[in-house]
């Protein structure tokens, strides 16, 4: 089959002729040679006349024939336009043809870590829980462990400058906290200075005229001298000492008068407890223990006490040493309470051989090792080392 168009200069009827020949006499003969174009096809020269097609060697047709080229090649054609692109084909799923497989390389996320039966091979999940990524998944081995994508935090960066304006307003208050425990009771507050005394009262009776025209005592009894029973602050009780509280207005029952020891009776200097540490005082606290009247049952639990515990040394134990003393014929001597003290401090002031500046034993317990003491230089009642050295003036009531 020849490759190129016949050319030539021949016109219509002349390539009609030739056409005819090539069918009837057979080209395929003929045109077998040499290539003796210039342009390197077949010359062929063909007789008008005779219609006779010879292949000269000659690279020239003879006089009065037409001249054909066959097998020329001519100049290039212009480029033909890109066909549409087809139809995808369809995805095999397990070697077989005809399904569409699943697409791979999908990204997933949920709440939790990926199960072996989500996602196809090379897929990716994320668990926008915990900001884990997993994946790709393999064909084989499944889901590969995740790797967290929040980074470590960085170093806190520098404080930027305040902002324009001033502060904000005030956000709204929160609510009540709750109530504290509540705190341990201070010491009692210093007693104050005893009232001006009341009025004189109207004179009582005459009592019955006795023999002879003498008077005859008014009474007689244990806390009487002589024919004297009644009392007032500074005067000598029926102890020997000296009377520094009358009950005026019946506010205290059991007893009508507080009445301190004689000189004969006082310590200048004692210990509380007698040892050191001091074993635990087993007695109520608060102002039930420094209330006026409370000494002398105080007095008698740590006398108790200190027996107990074998302190029987009253030359260095304050409770023993009061209840000791025995004076005016008396012996009902205890350590004053707190408030009992506080009372002789205040009606006693230049009387009865205090001695001034000193600190005087209370039968009051502070708590674990210290005691009331209540300082004559200011009048103040302060805790003080059941070890230390005091002074001590008993008391007694009636």
């Amino acid at each position: 089959m020849f490759r190129a168009i016949v050319t030539g200069k021949a016109s219509k009827s002349s390539a009609g002729l030739l056409v005819f020949v090539l069918i009837l006499g057979g080209v395929g003969a003929q045109a077998t040679g040499v290539l003796n174009s210039p342009s390197g096809g077949y010359l062929l020269c063909v007789n008008p006349k005779s219609a006779v097609v010879t292949h000269p060697s000659a690279p020239k047709c003879p006089a009065g024939s037409e001249k054909f080229i066959l097998g020329a090649e001519g100049q290039a054609g212009a480029t033909g336009l890109t066909g549409a692109t087809g139809l995808p084909g369809k995805d095999g799923v397990n070697g077989k043809d005809g399904v569409n497989g699943k697409d791979g390389n999908t990204l997933w996320n949920g709440v939790k870590d990926p199960e072996s039966t989500w996602g196809s091979p090379g897929d990716m999940f994320i668990n926008s829980v915990t900001k884990t990524l997993f994946g790709p998944k393999d064909l084989t081995t499944g889901w590969p462990a995740g790797v967290s994508m929040v980074g470590p935090a960085g170093a806190r960066g520098p404080q930027g400058p305040e902002g324009p304006g001033g502060s904000g307003p005030a956000g709204p208050q929160g609510p009540a906290g709750a109530a504290g425990a509540i705190g341990p009771q201070g010491p009692a507050g210093a007693i104050g200075p005893q009232g001006p005394a009341g009025a004189t009262g109207a004179n009582g009776a005459a009592g019955p005229a006795g023999a002879n025209g003498v008077a005859a005592p008014i009474a007689t009894g244990s806390n009487c001298i002589g024919t004297k029973c009644t009392y007032k602050i500074g005067e000598t009780g029926p102890g020997g000492g000296i009377i520094f509280f009358v009950d005026y207005n019946d506010q205290y029952s059991g007893f009508d008068y507080l009445e301190a020891a004689p000189t004969s009776c006082q310590k200048a200097a004692m210990t509380w407890t007698g040892a050191s540490p001091m074993a635990p005082v087993s007695y109520p606290g608060g102002w039930t223990a420094r209330a006026i009247g409370a000494g002398k049952t105080t007095t008698d639990m740590l006398t108790t006490q200190a027996r107990g515990d074998g302190g029987s040394n009253n030359s260095n134990n304050a409770a023993l040493f009061a209840t000791s003393c025995v004076a005016g014929s008396k012996s009902d001597w205890f350590l004053g309470s707190v408030g009992e003290m506080k009372l002789m401090y205040d009606n006693m002031q230049g009387l009865g051989g205090l001695i001034d500046g000193y600190r005087y034993w209370t039968s009051s317990n502070f708590g674990g090792s210290d005691s009331y003491v209540v300082y004559l230089k200011e009048g103040t009642v302060i805790s003080y080392s059941s070890a230390n050295f005091a002074a001590v003036r008993p008391i007694r009531s009636f």
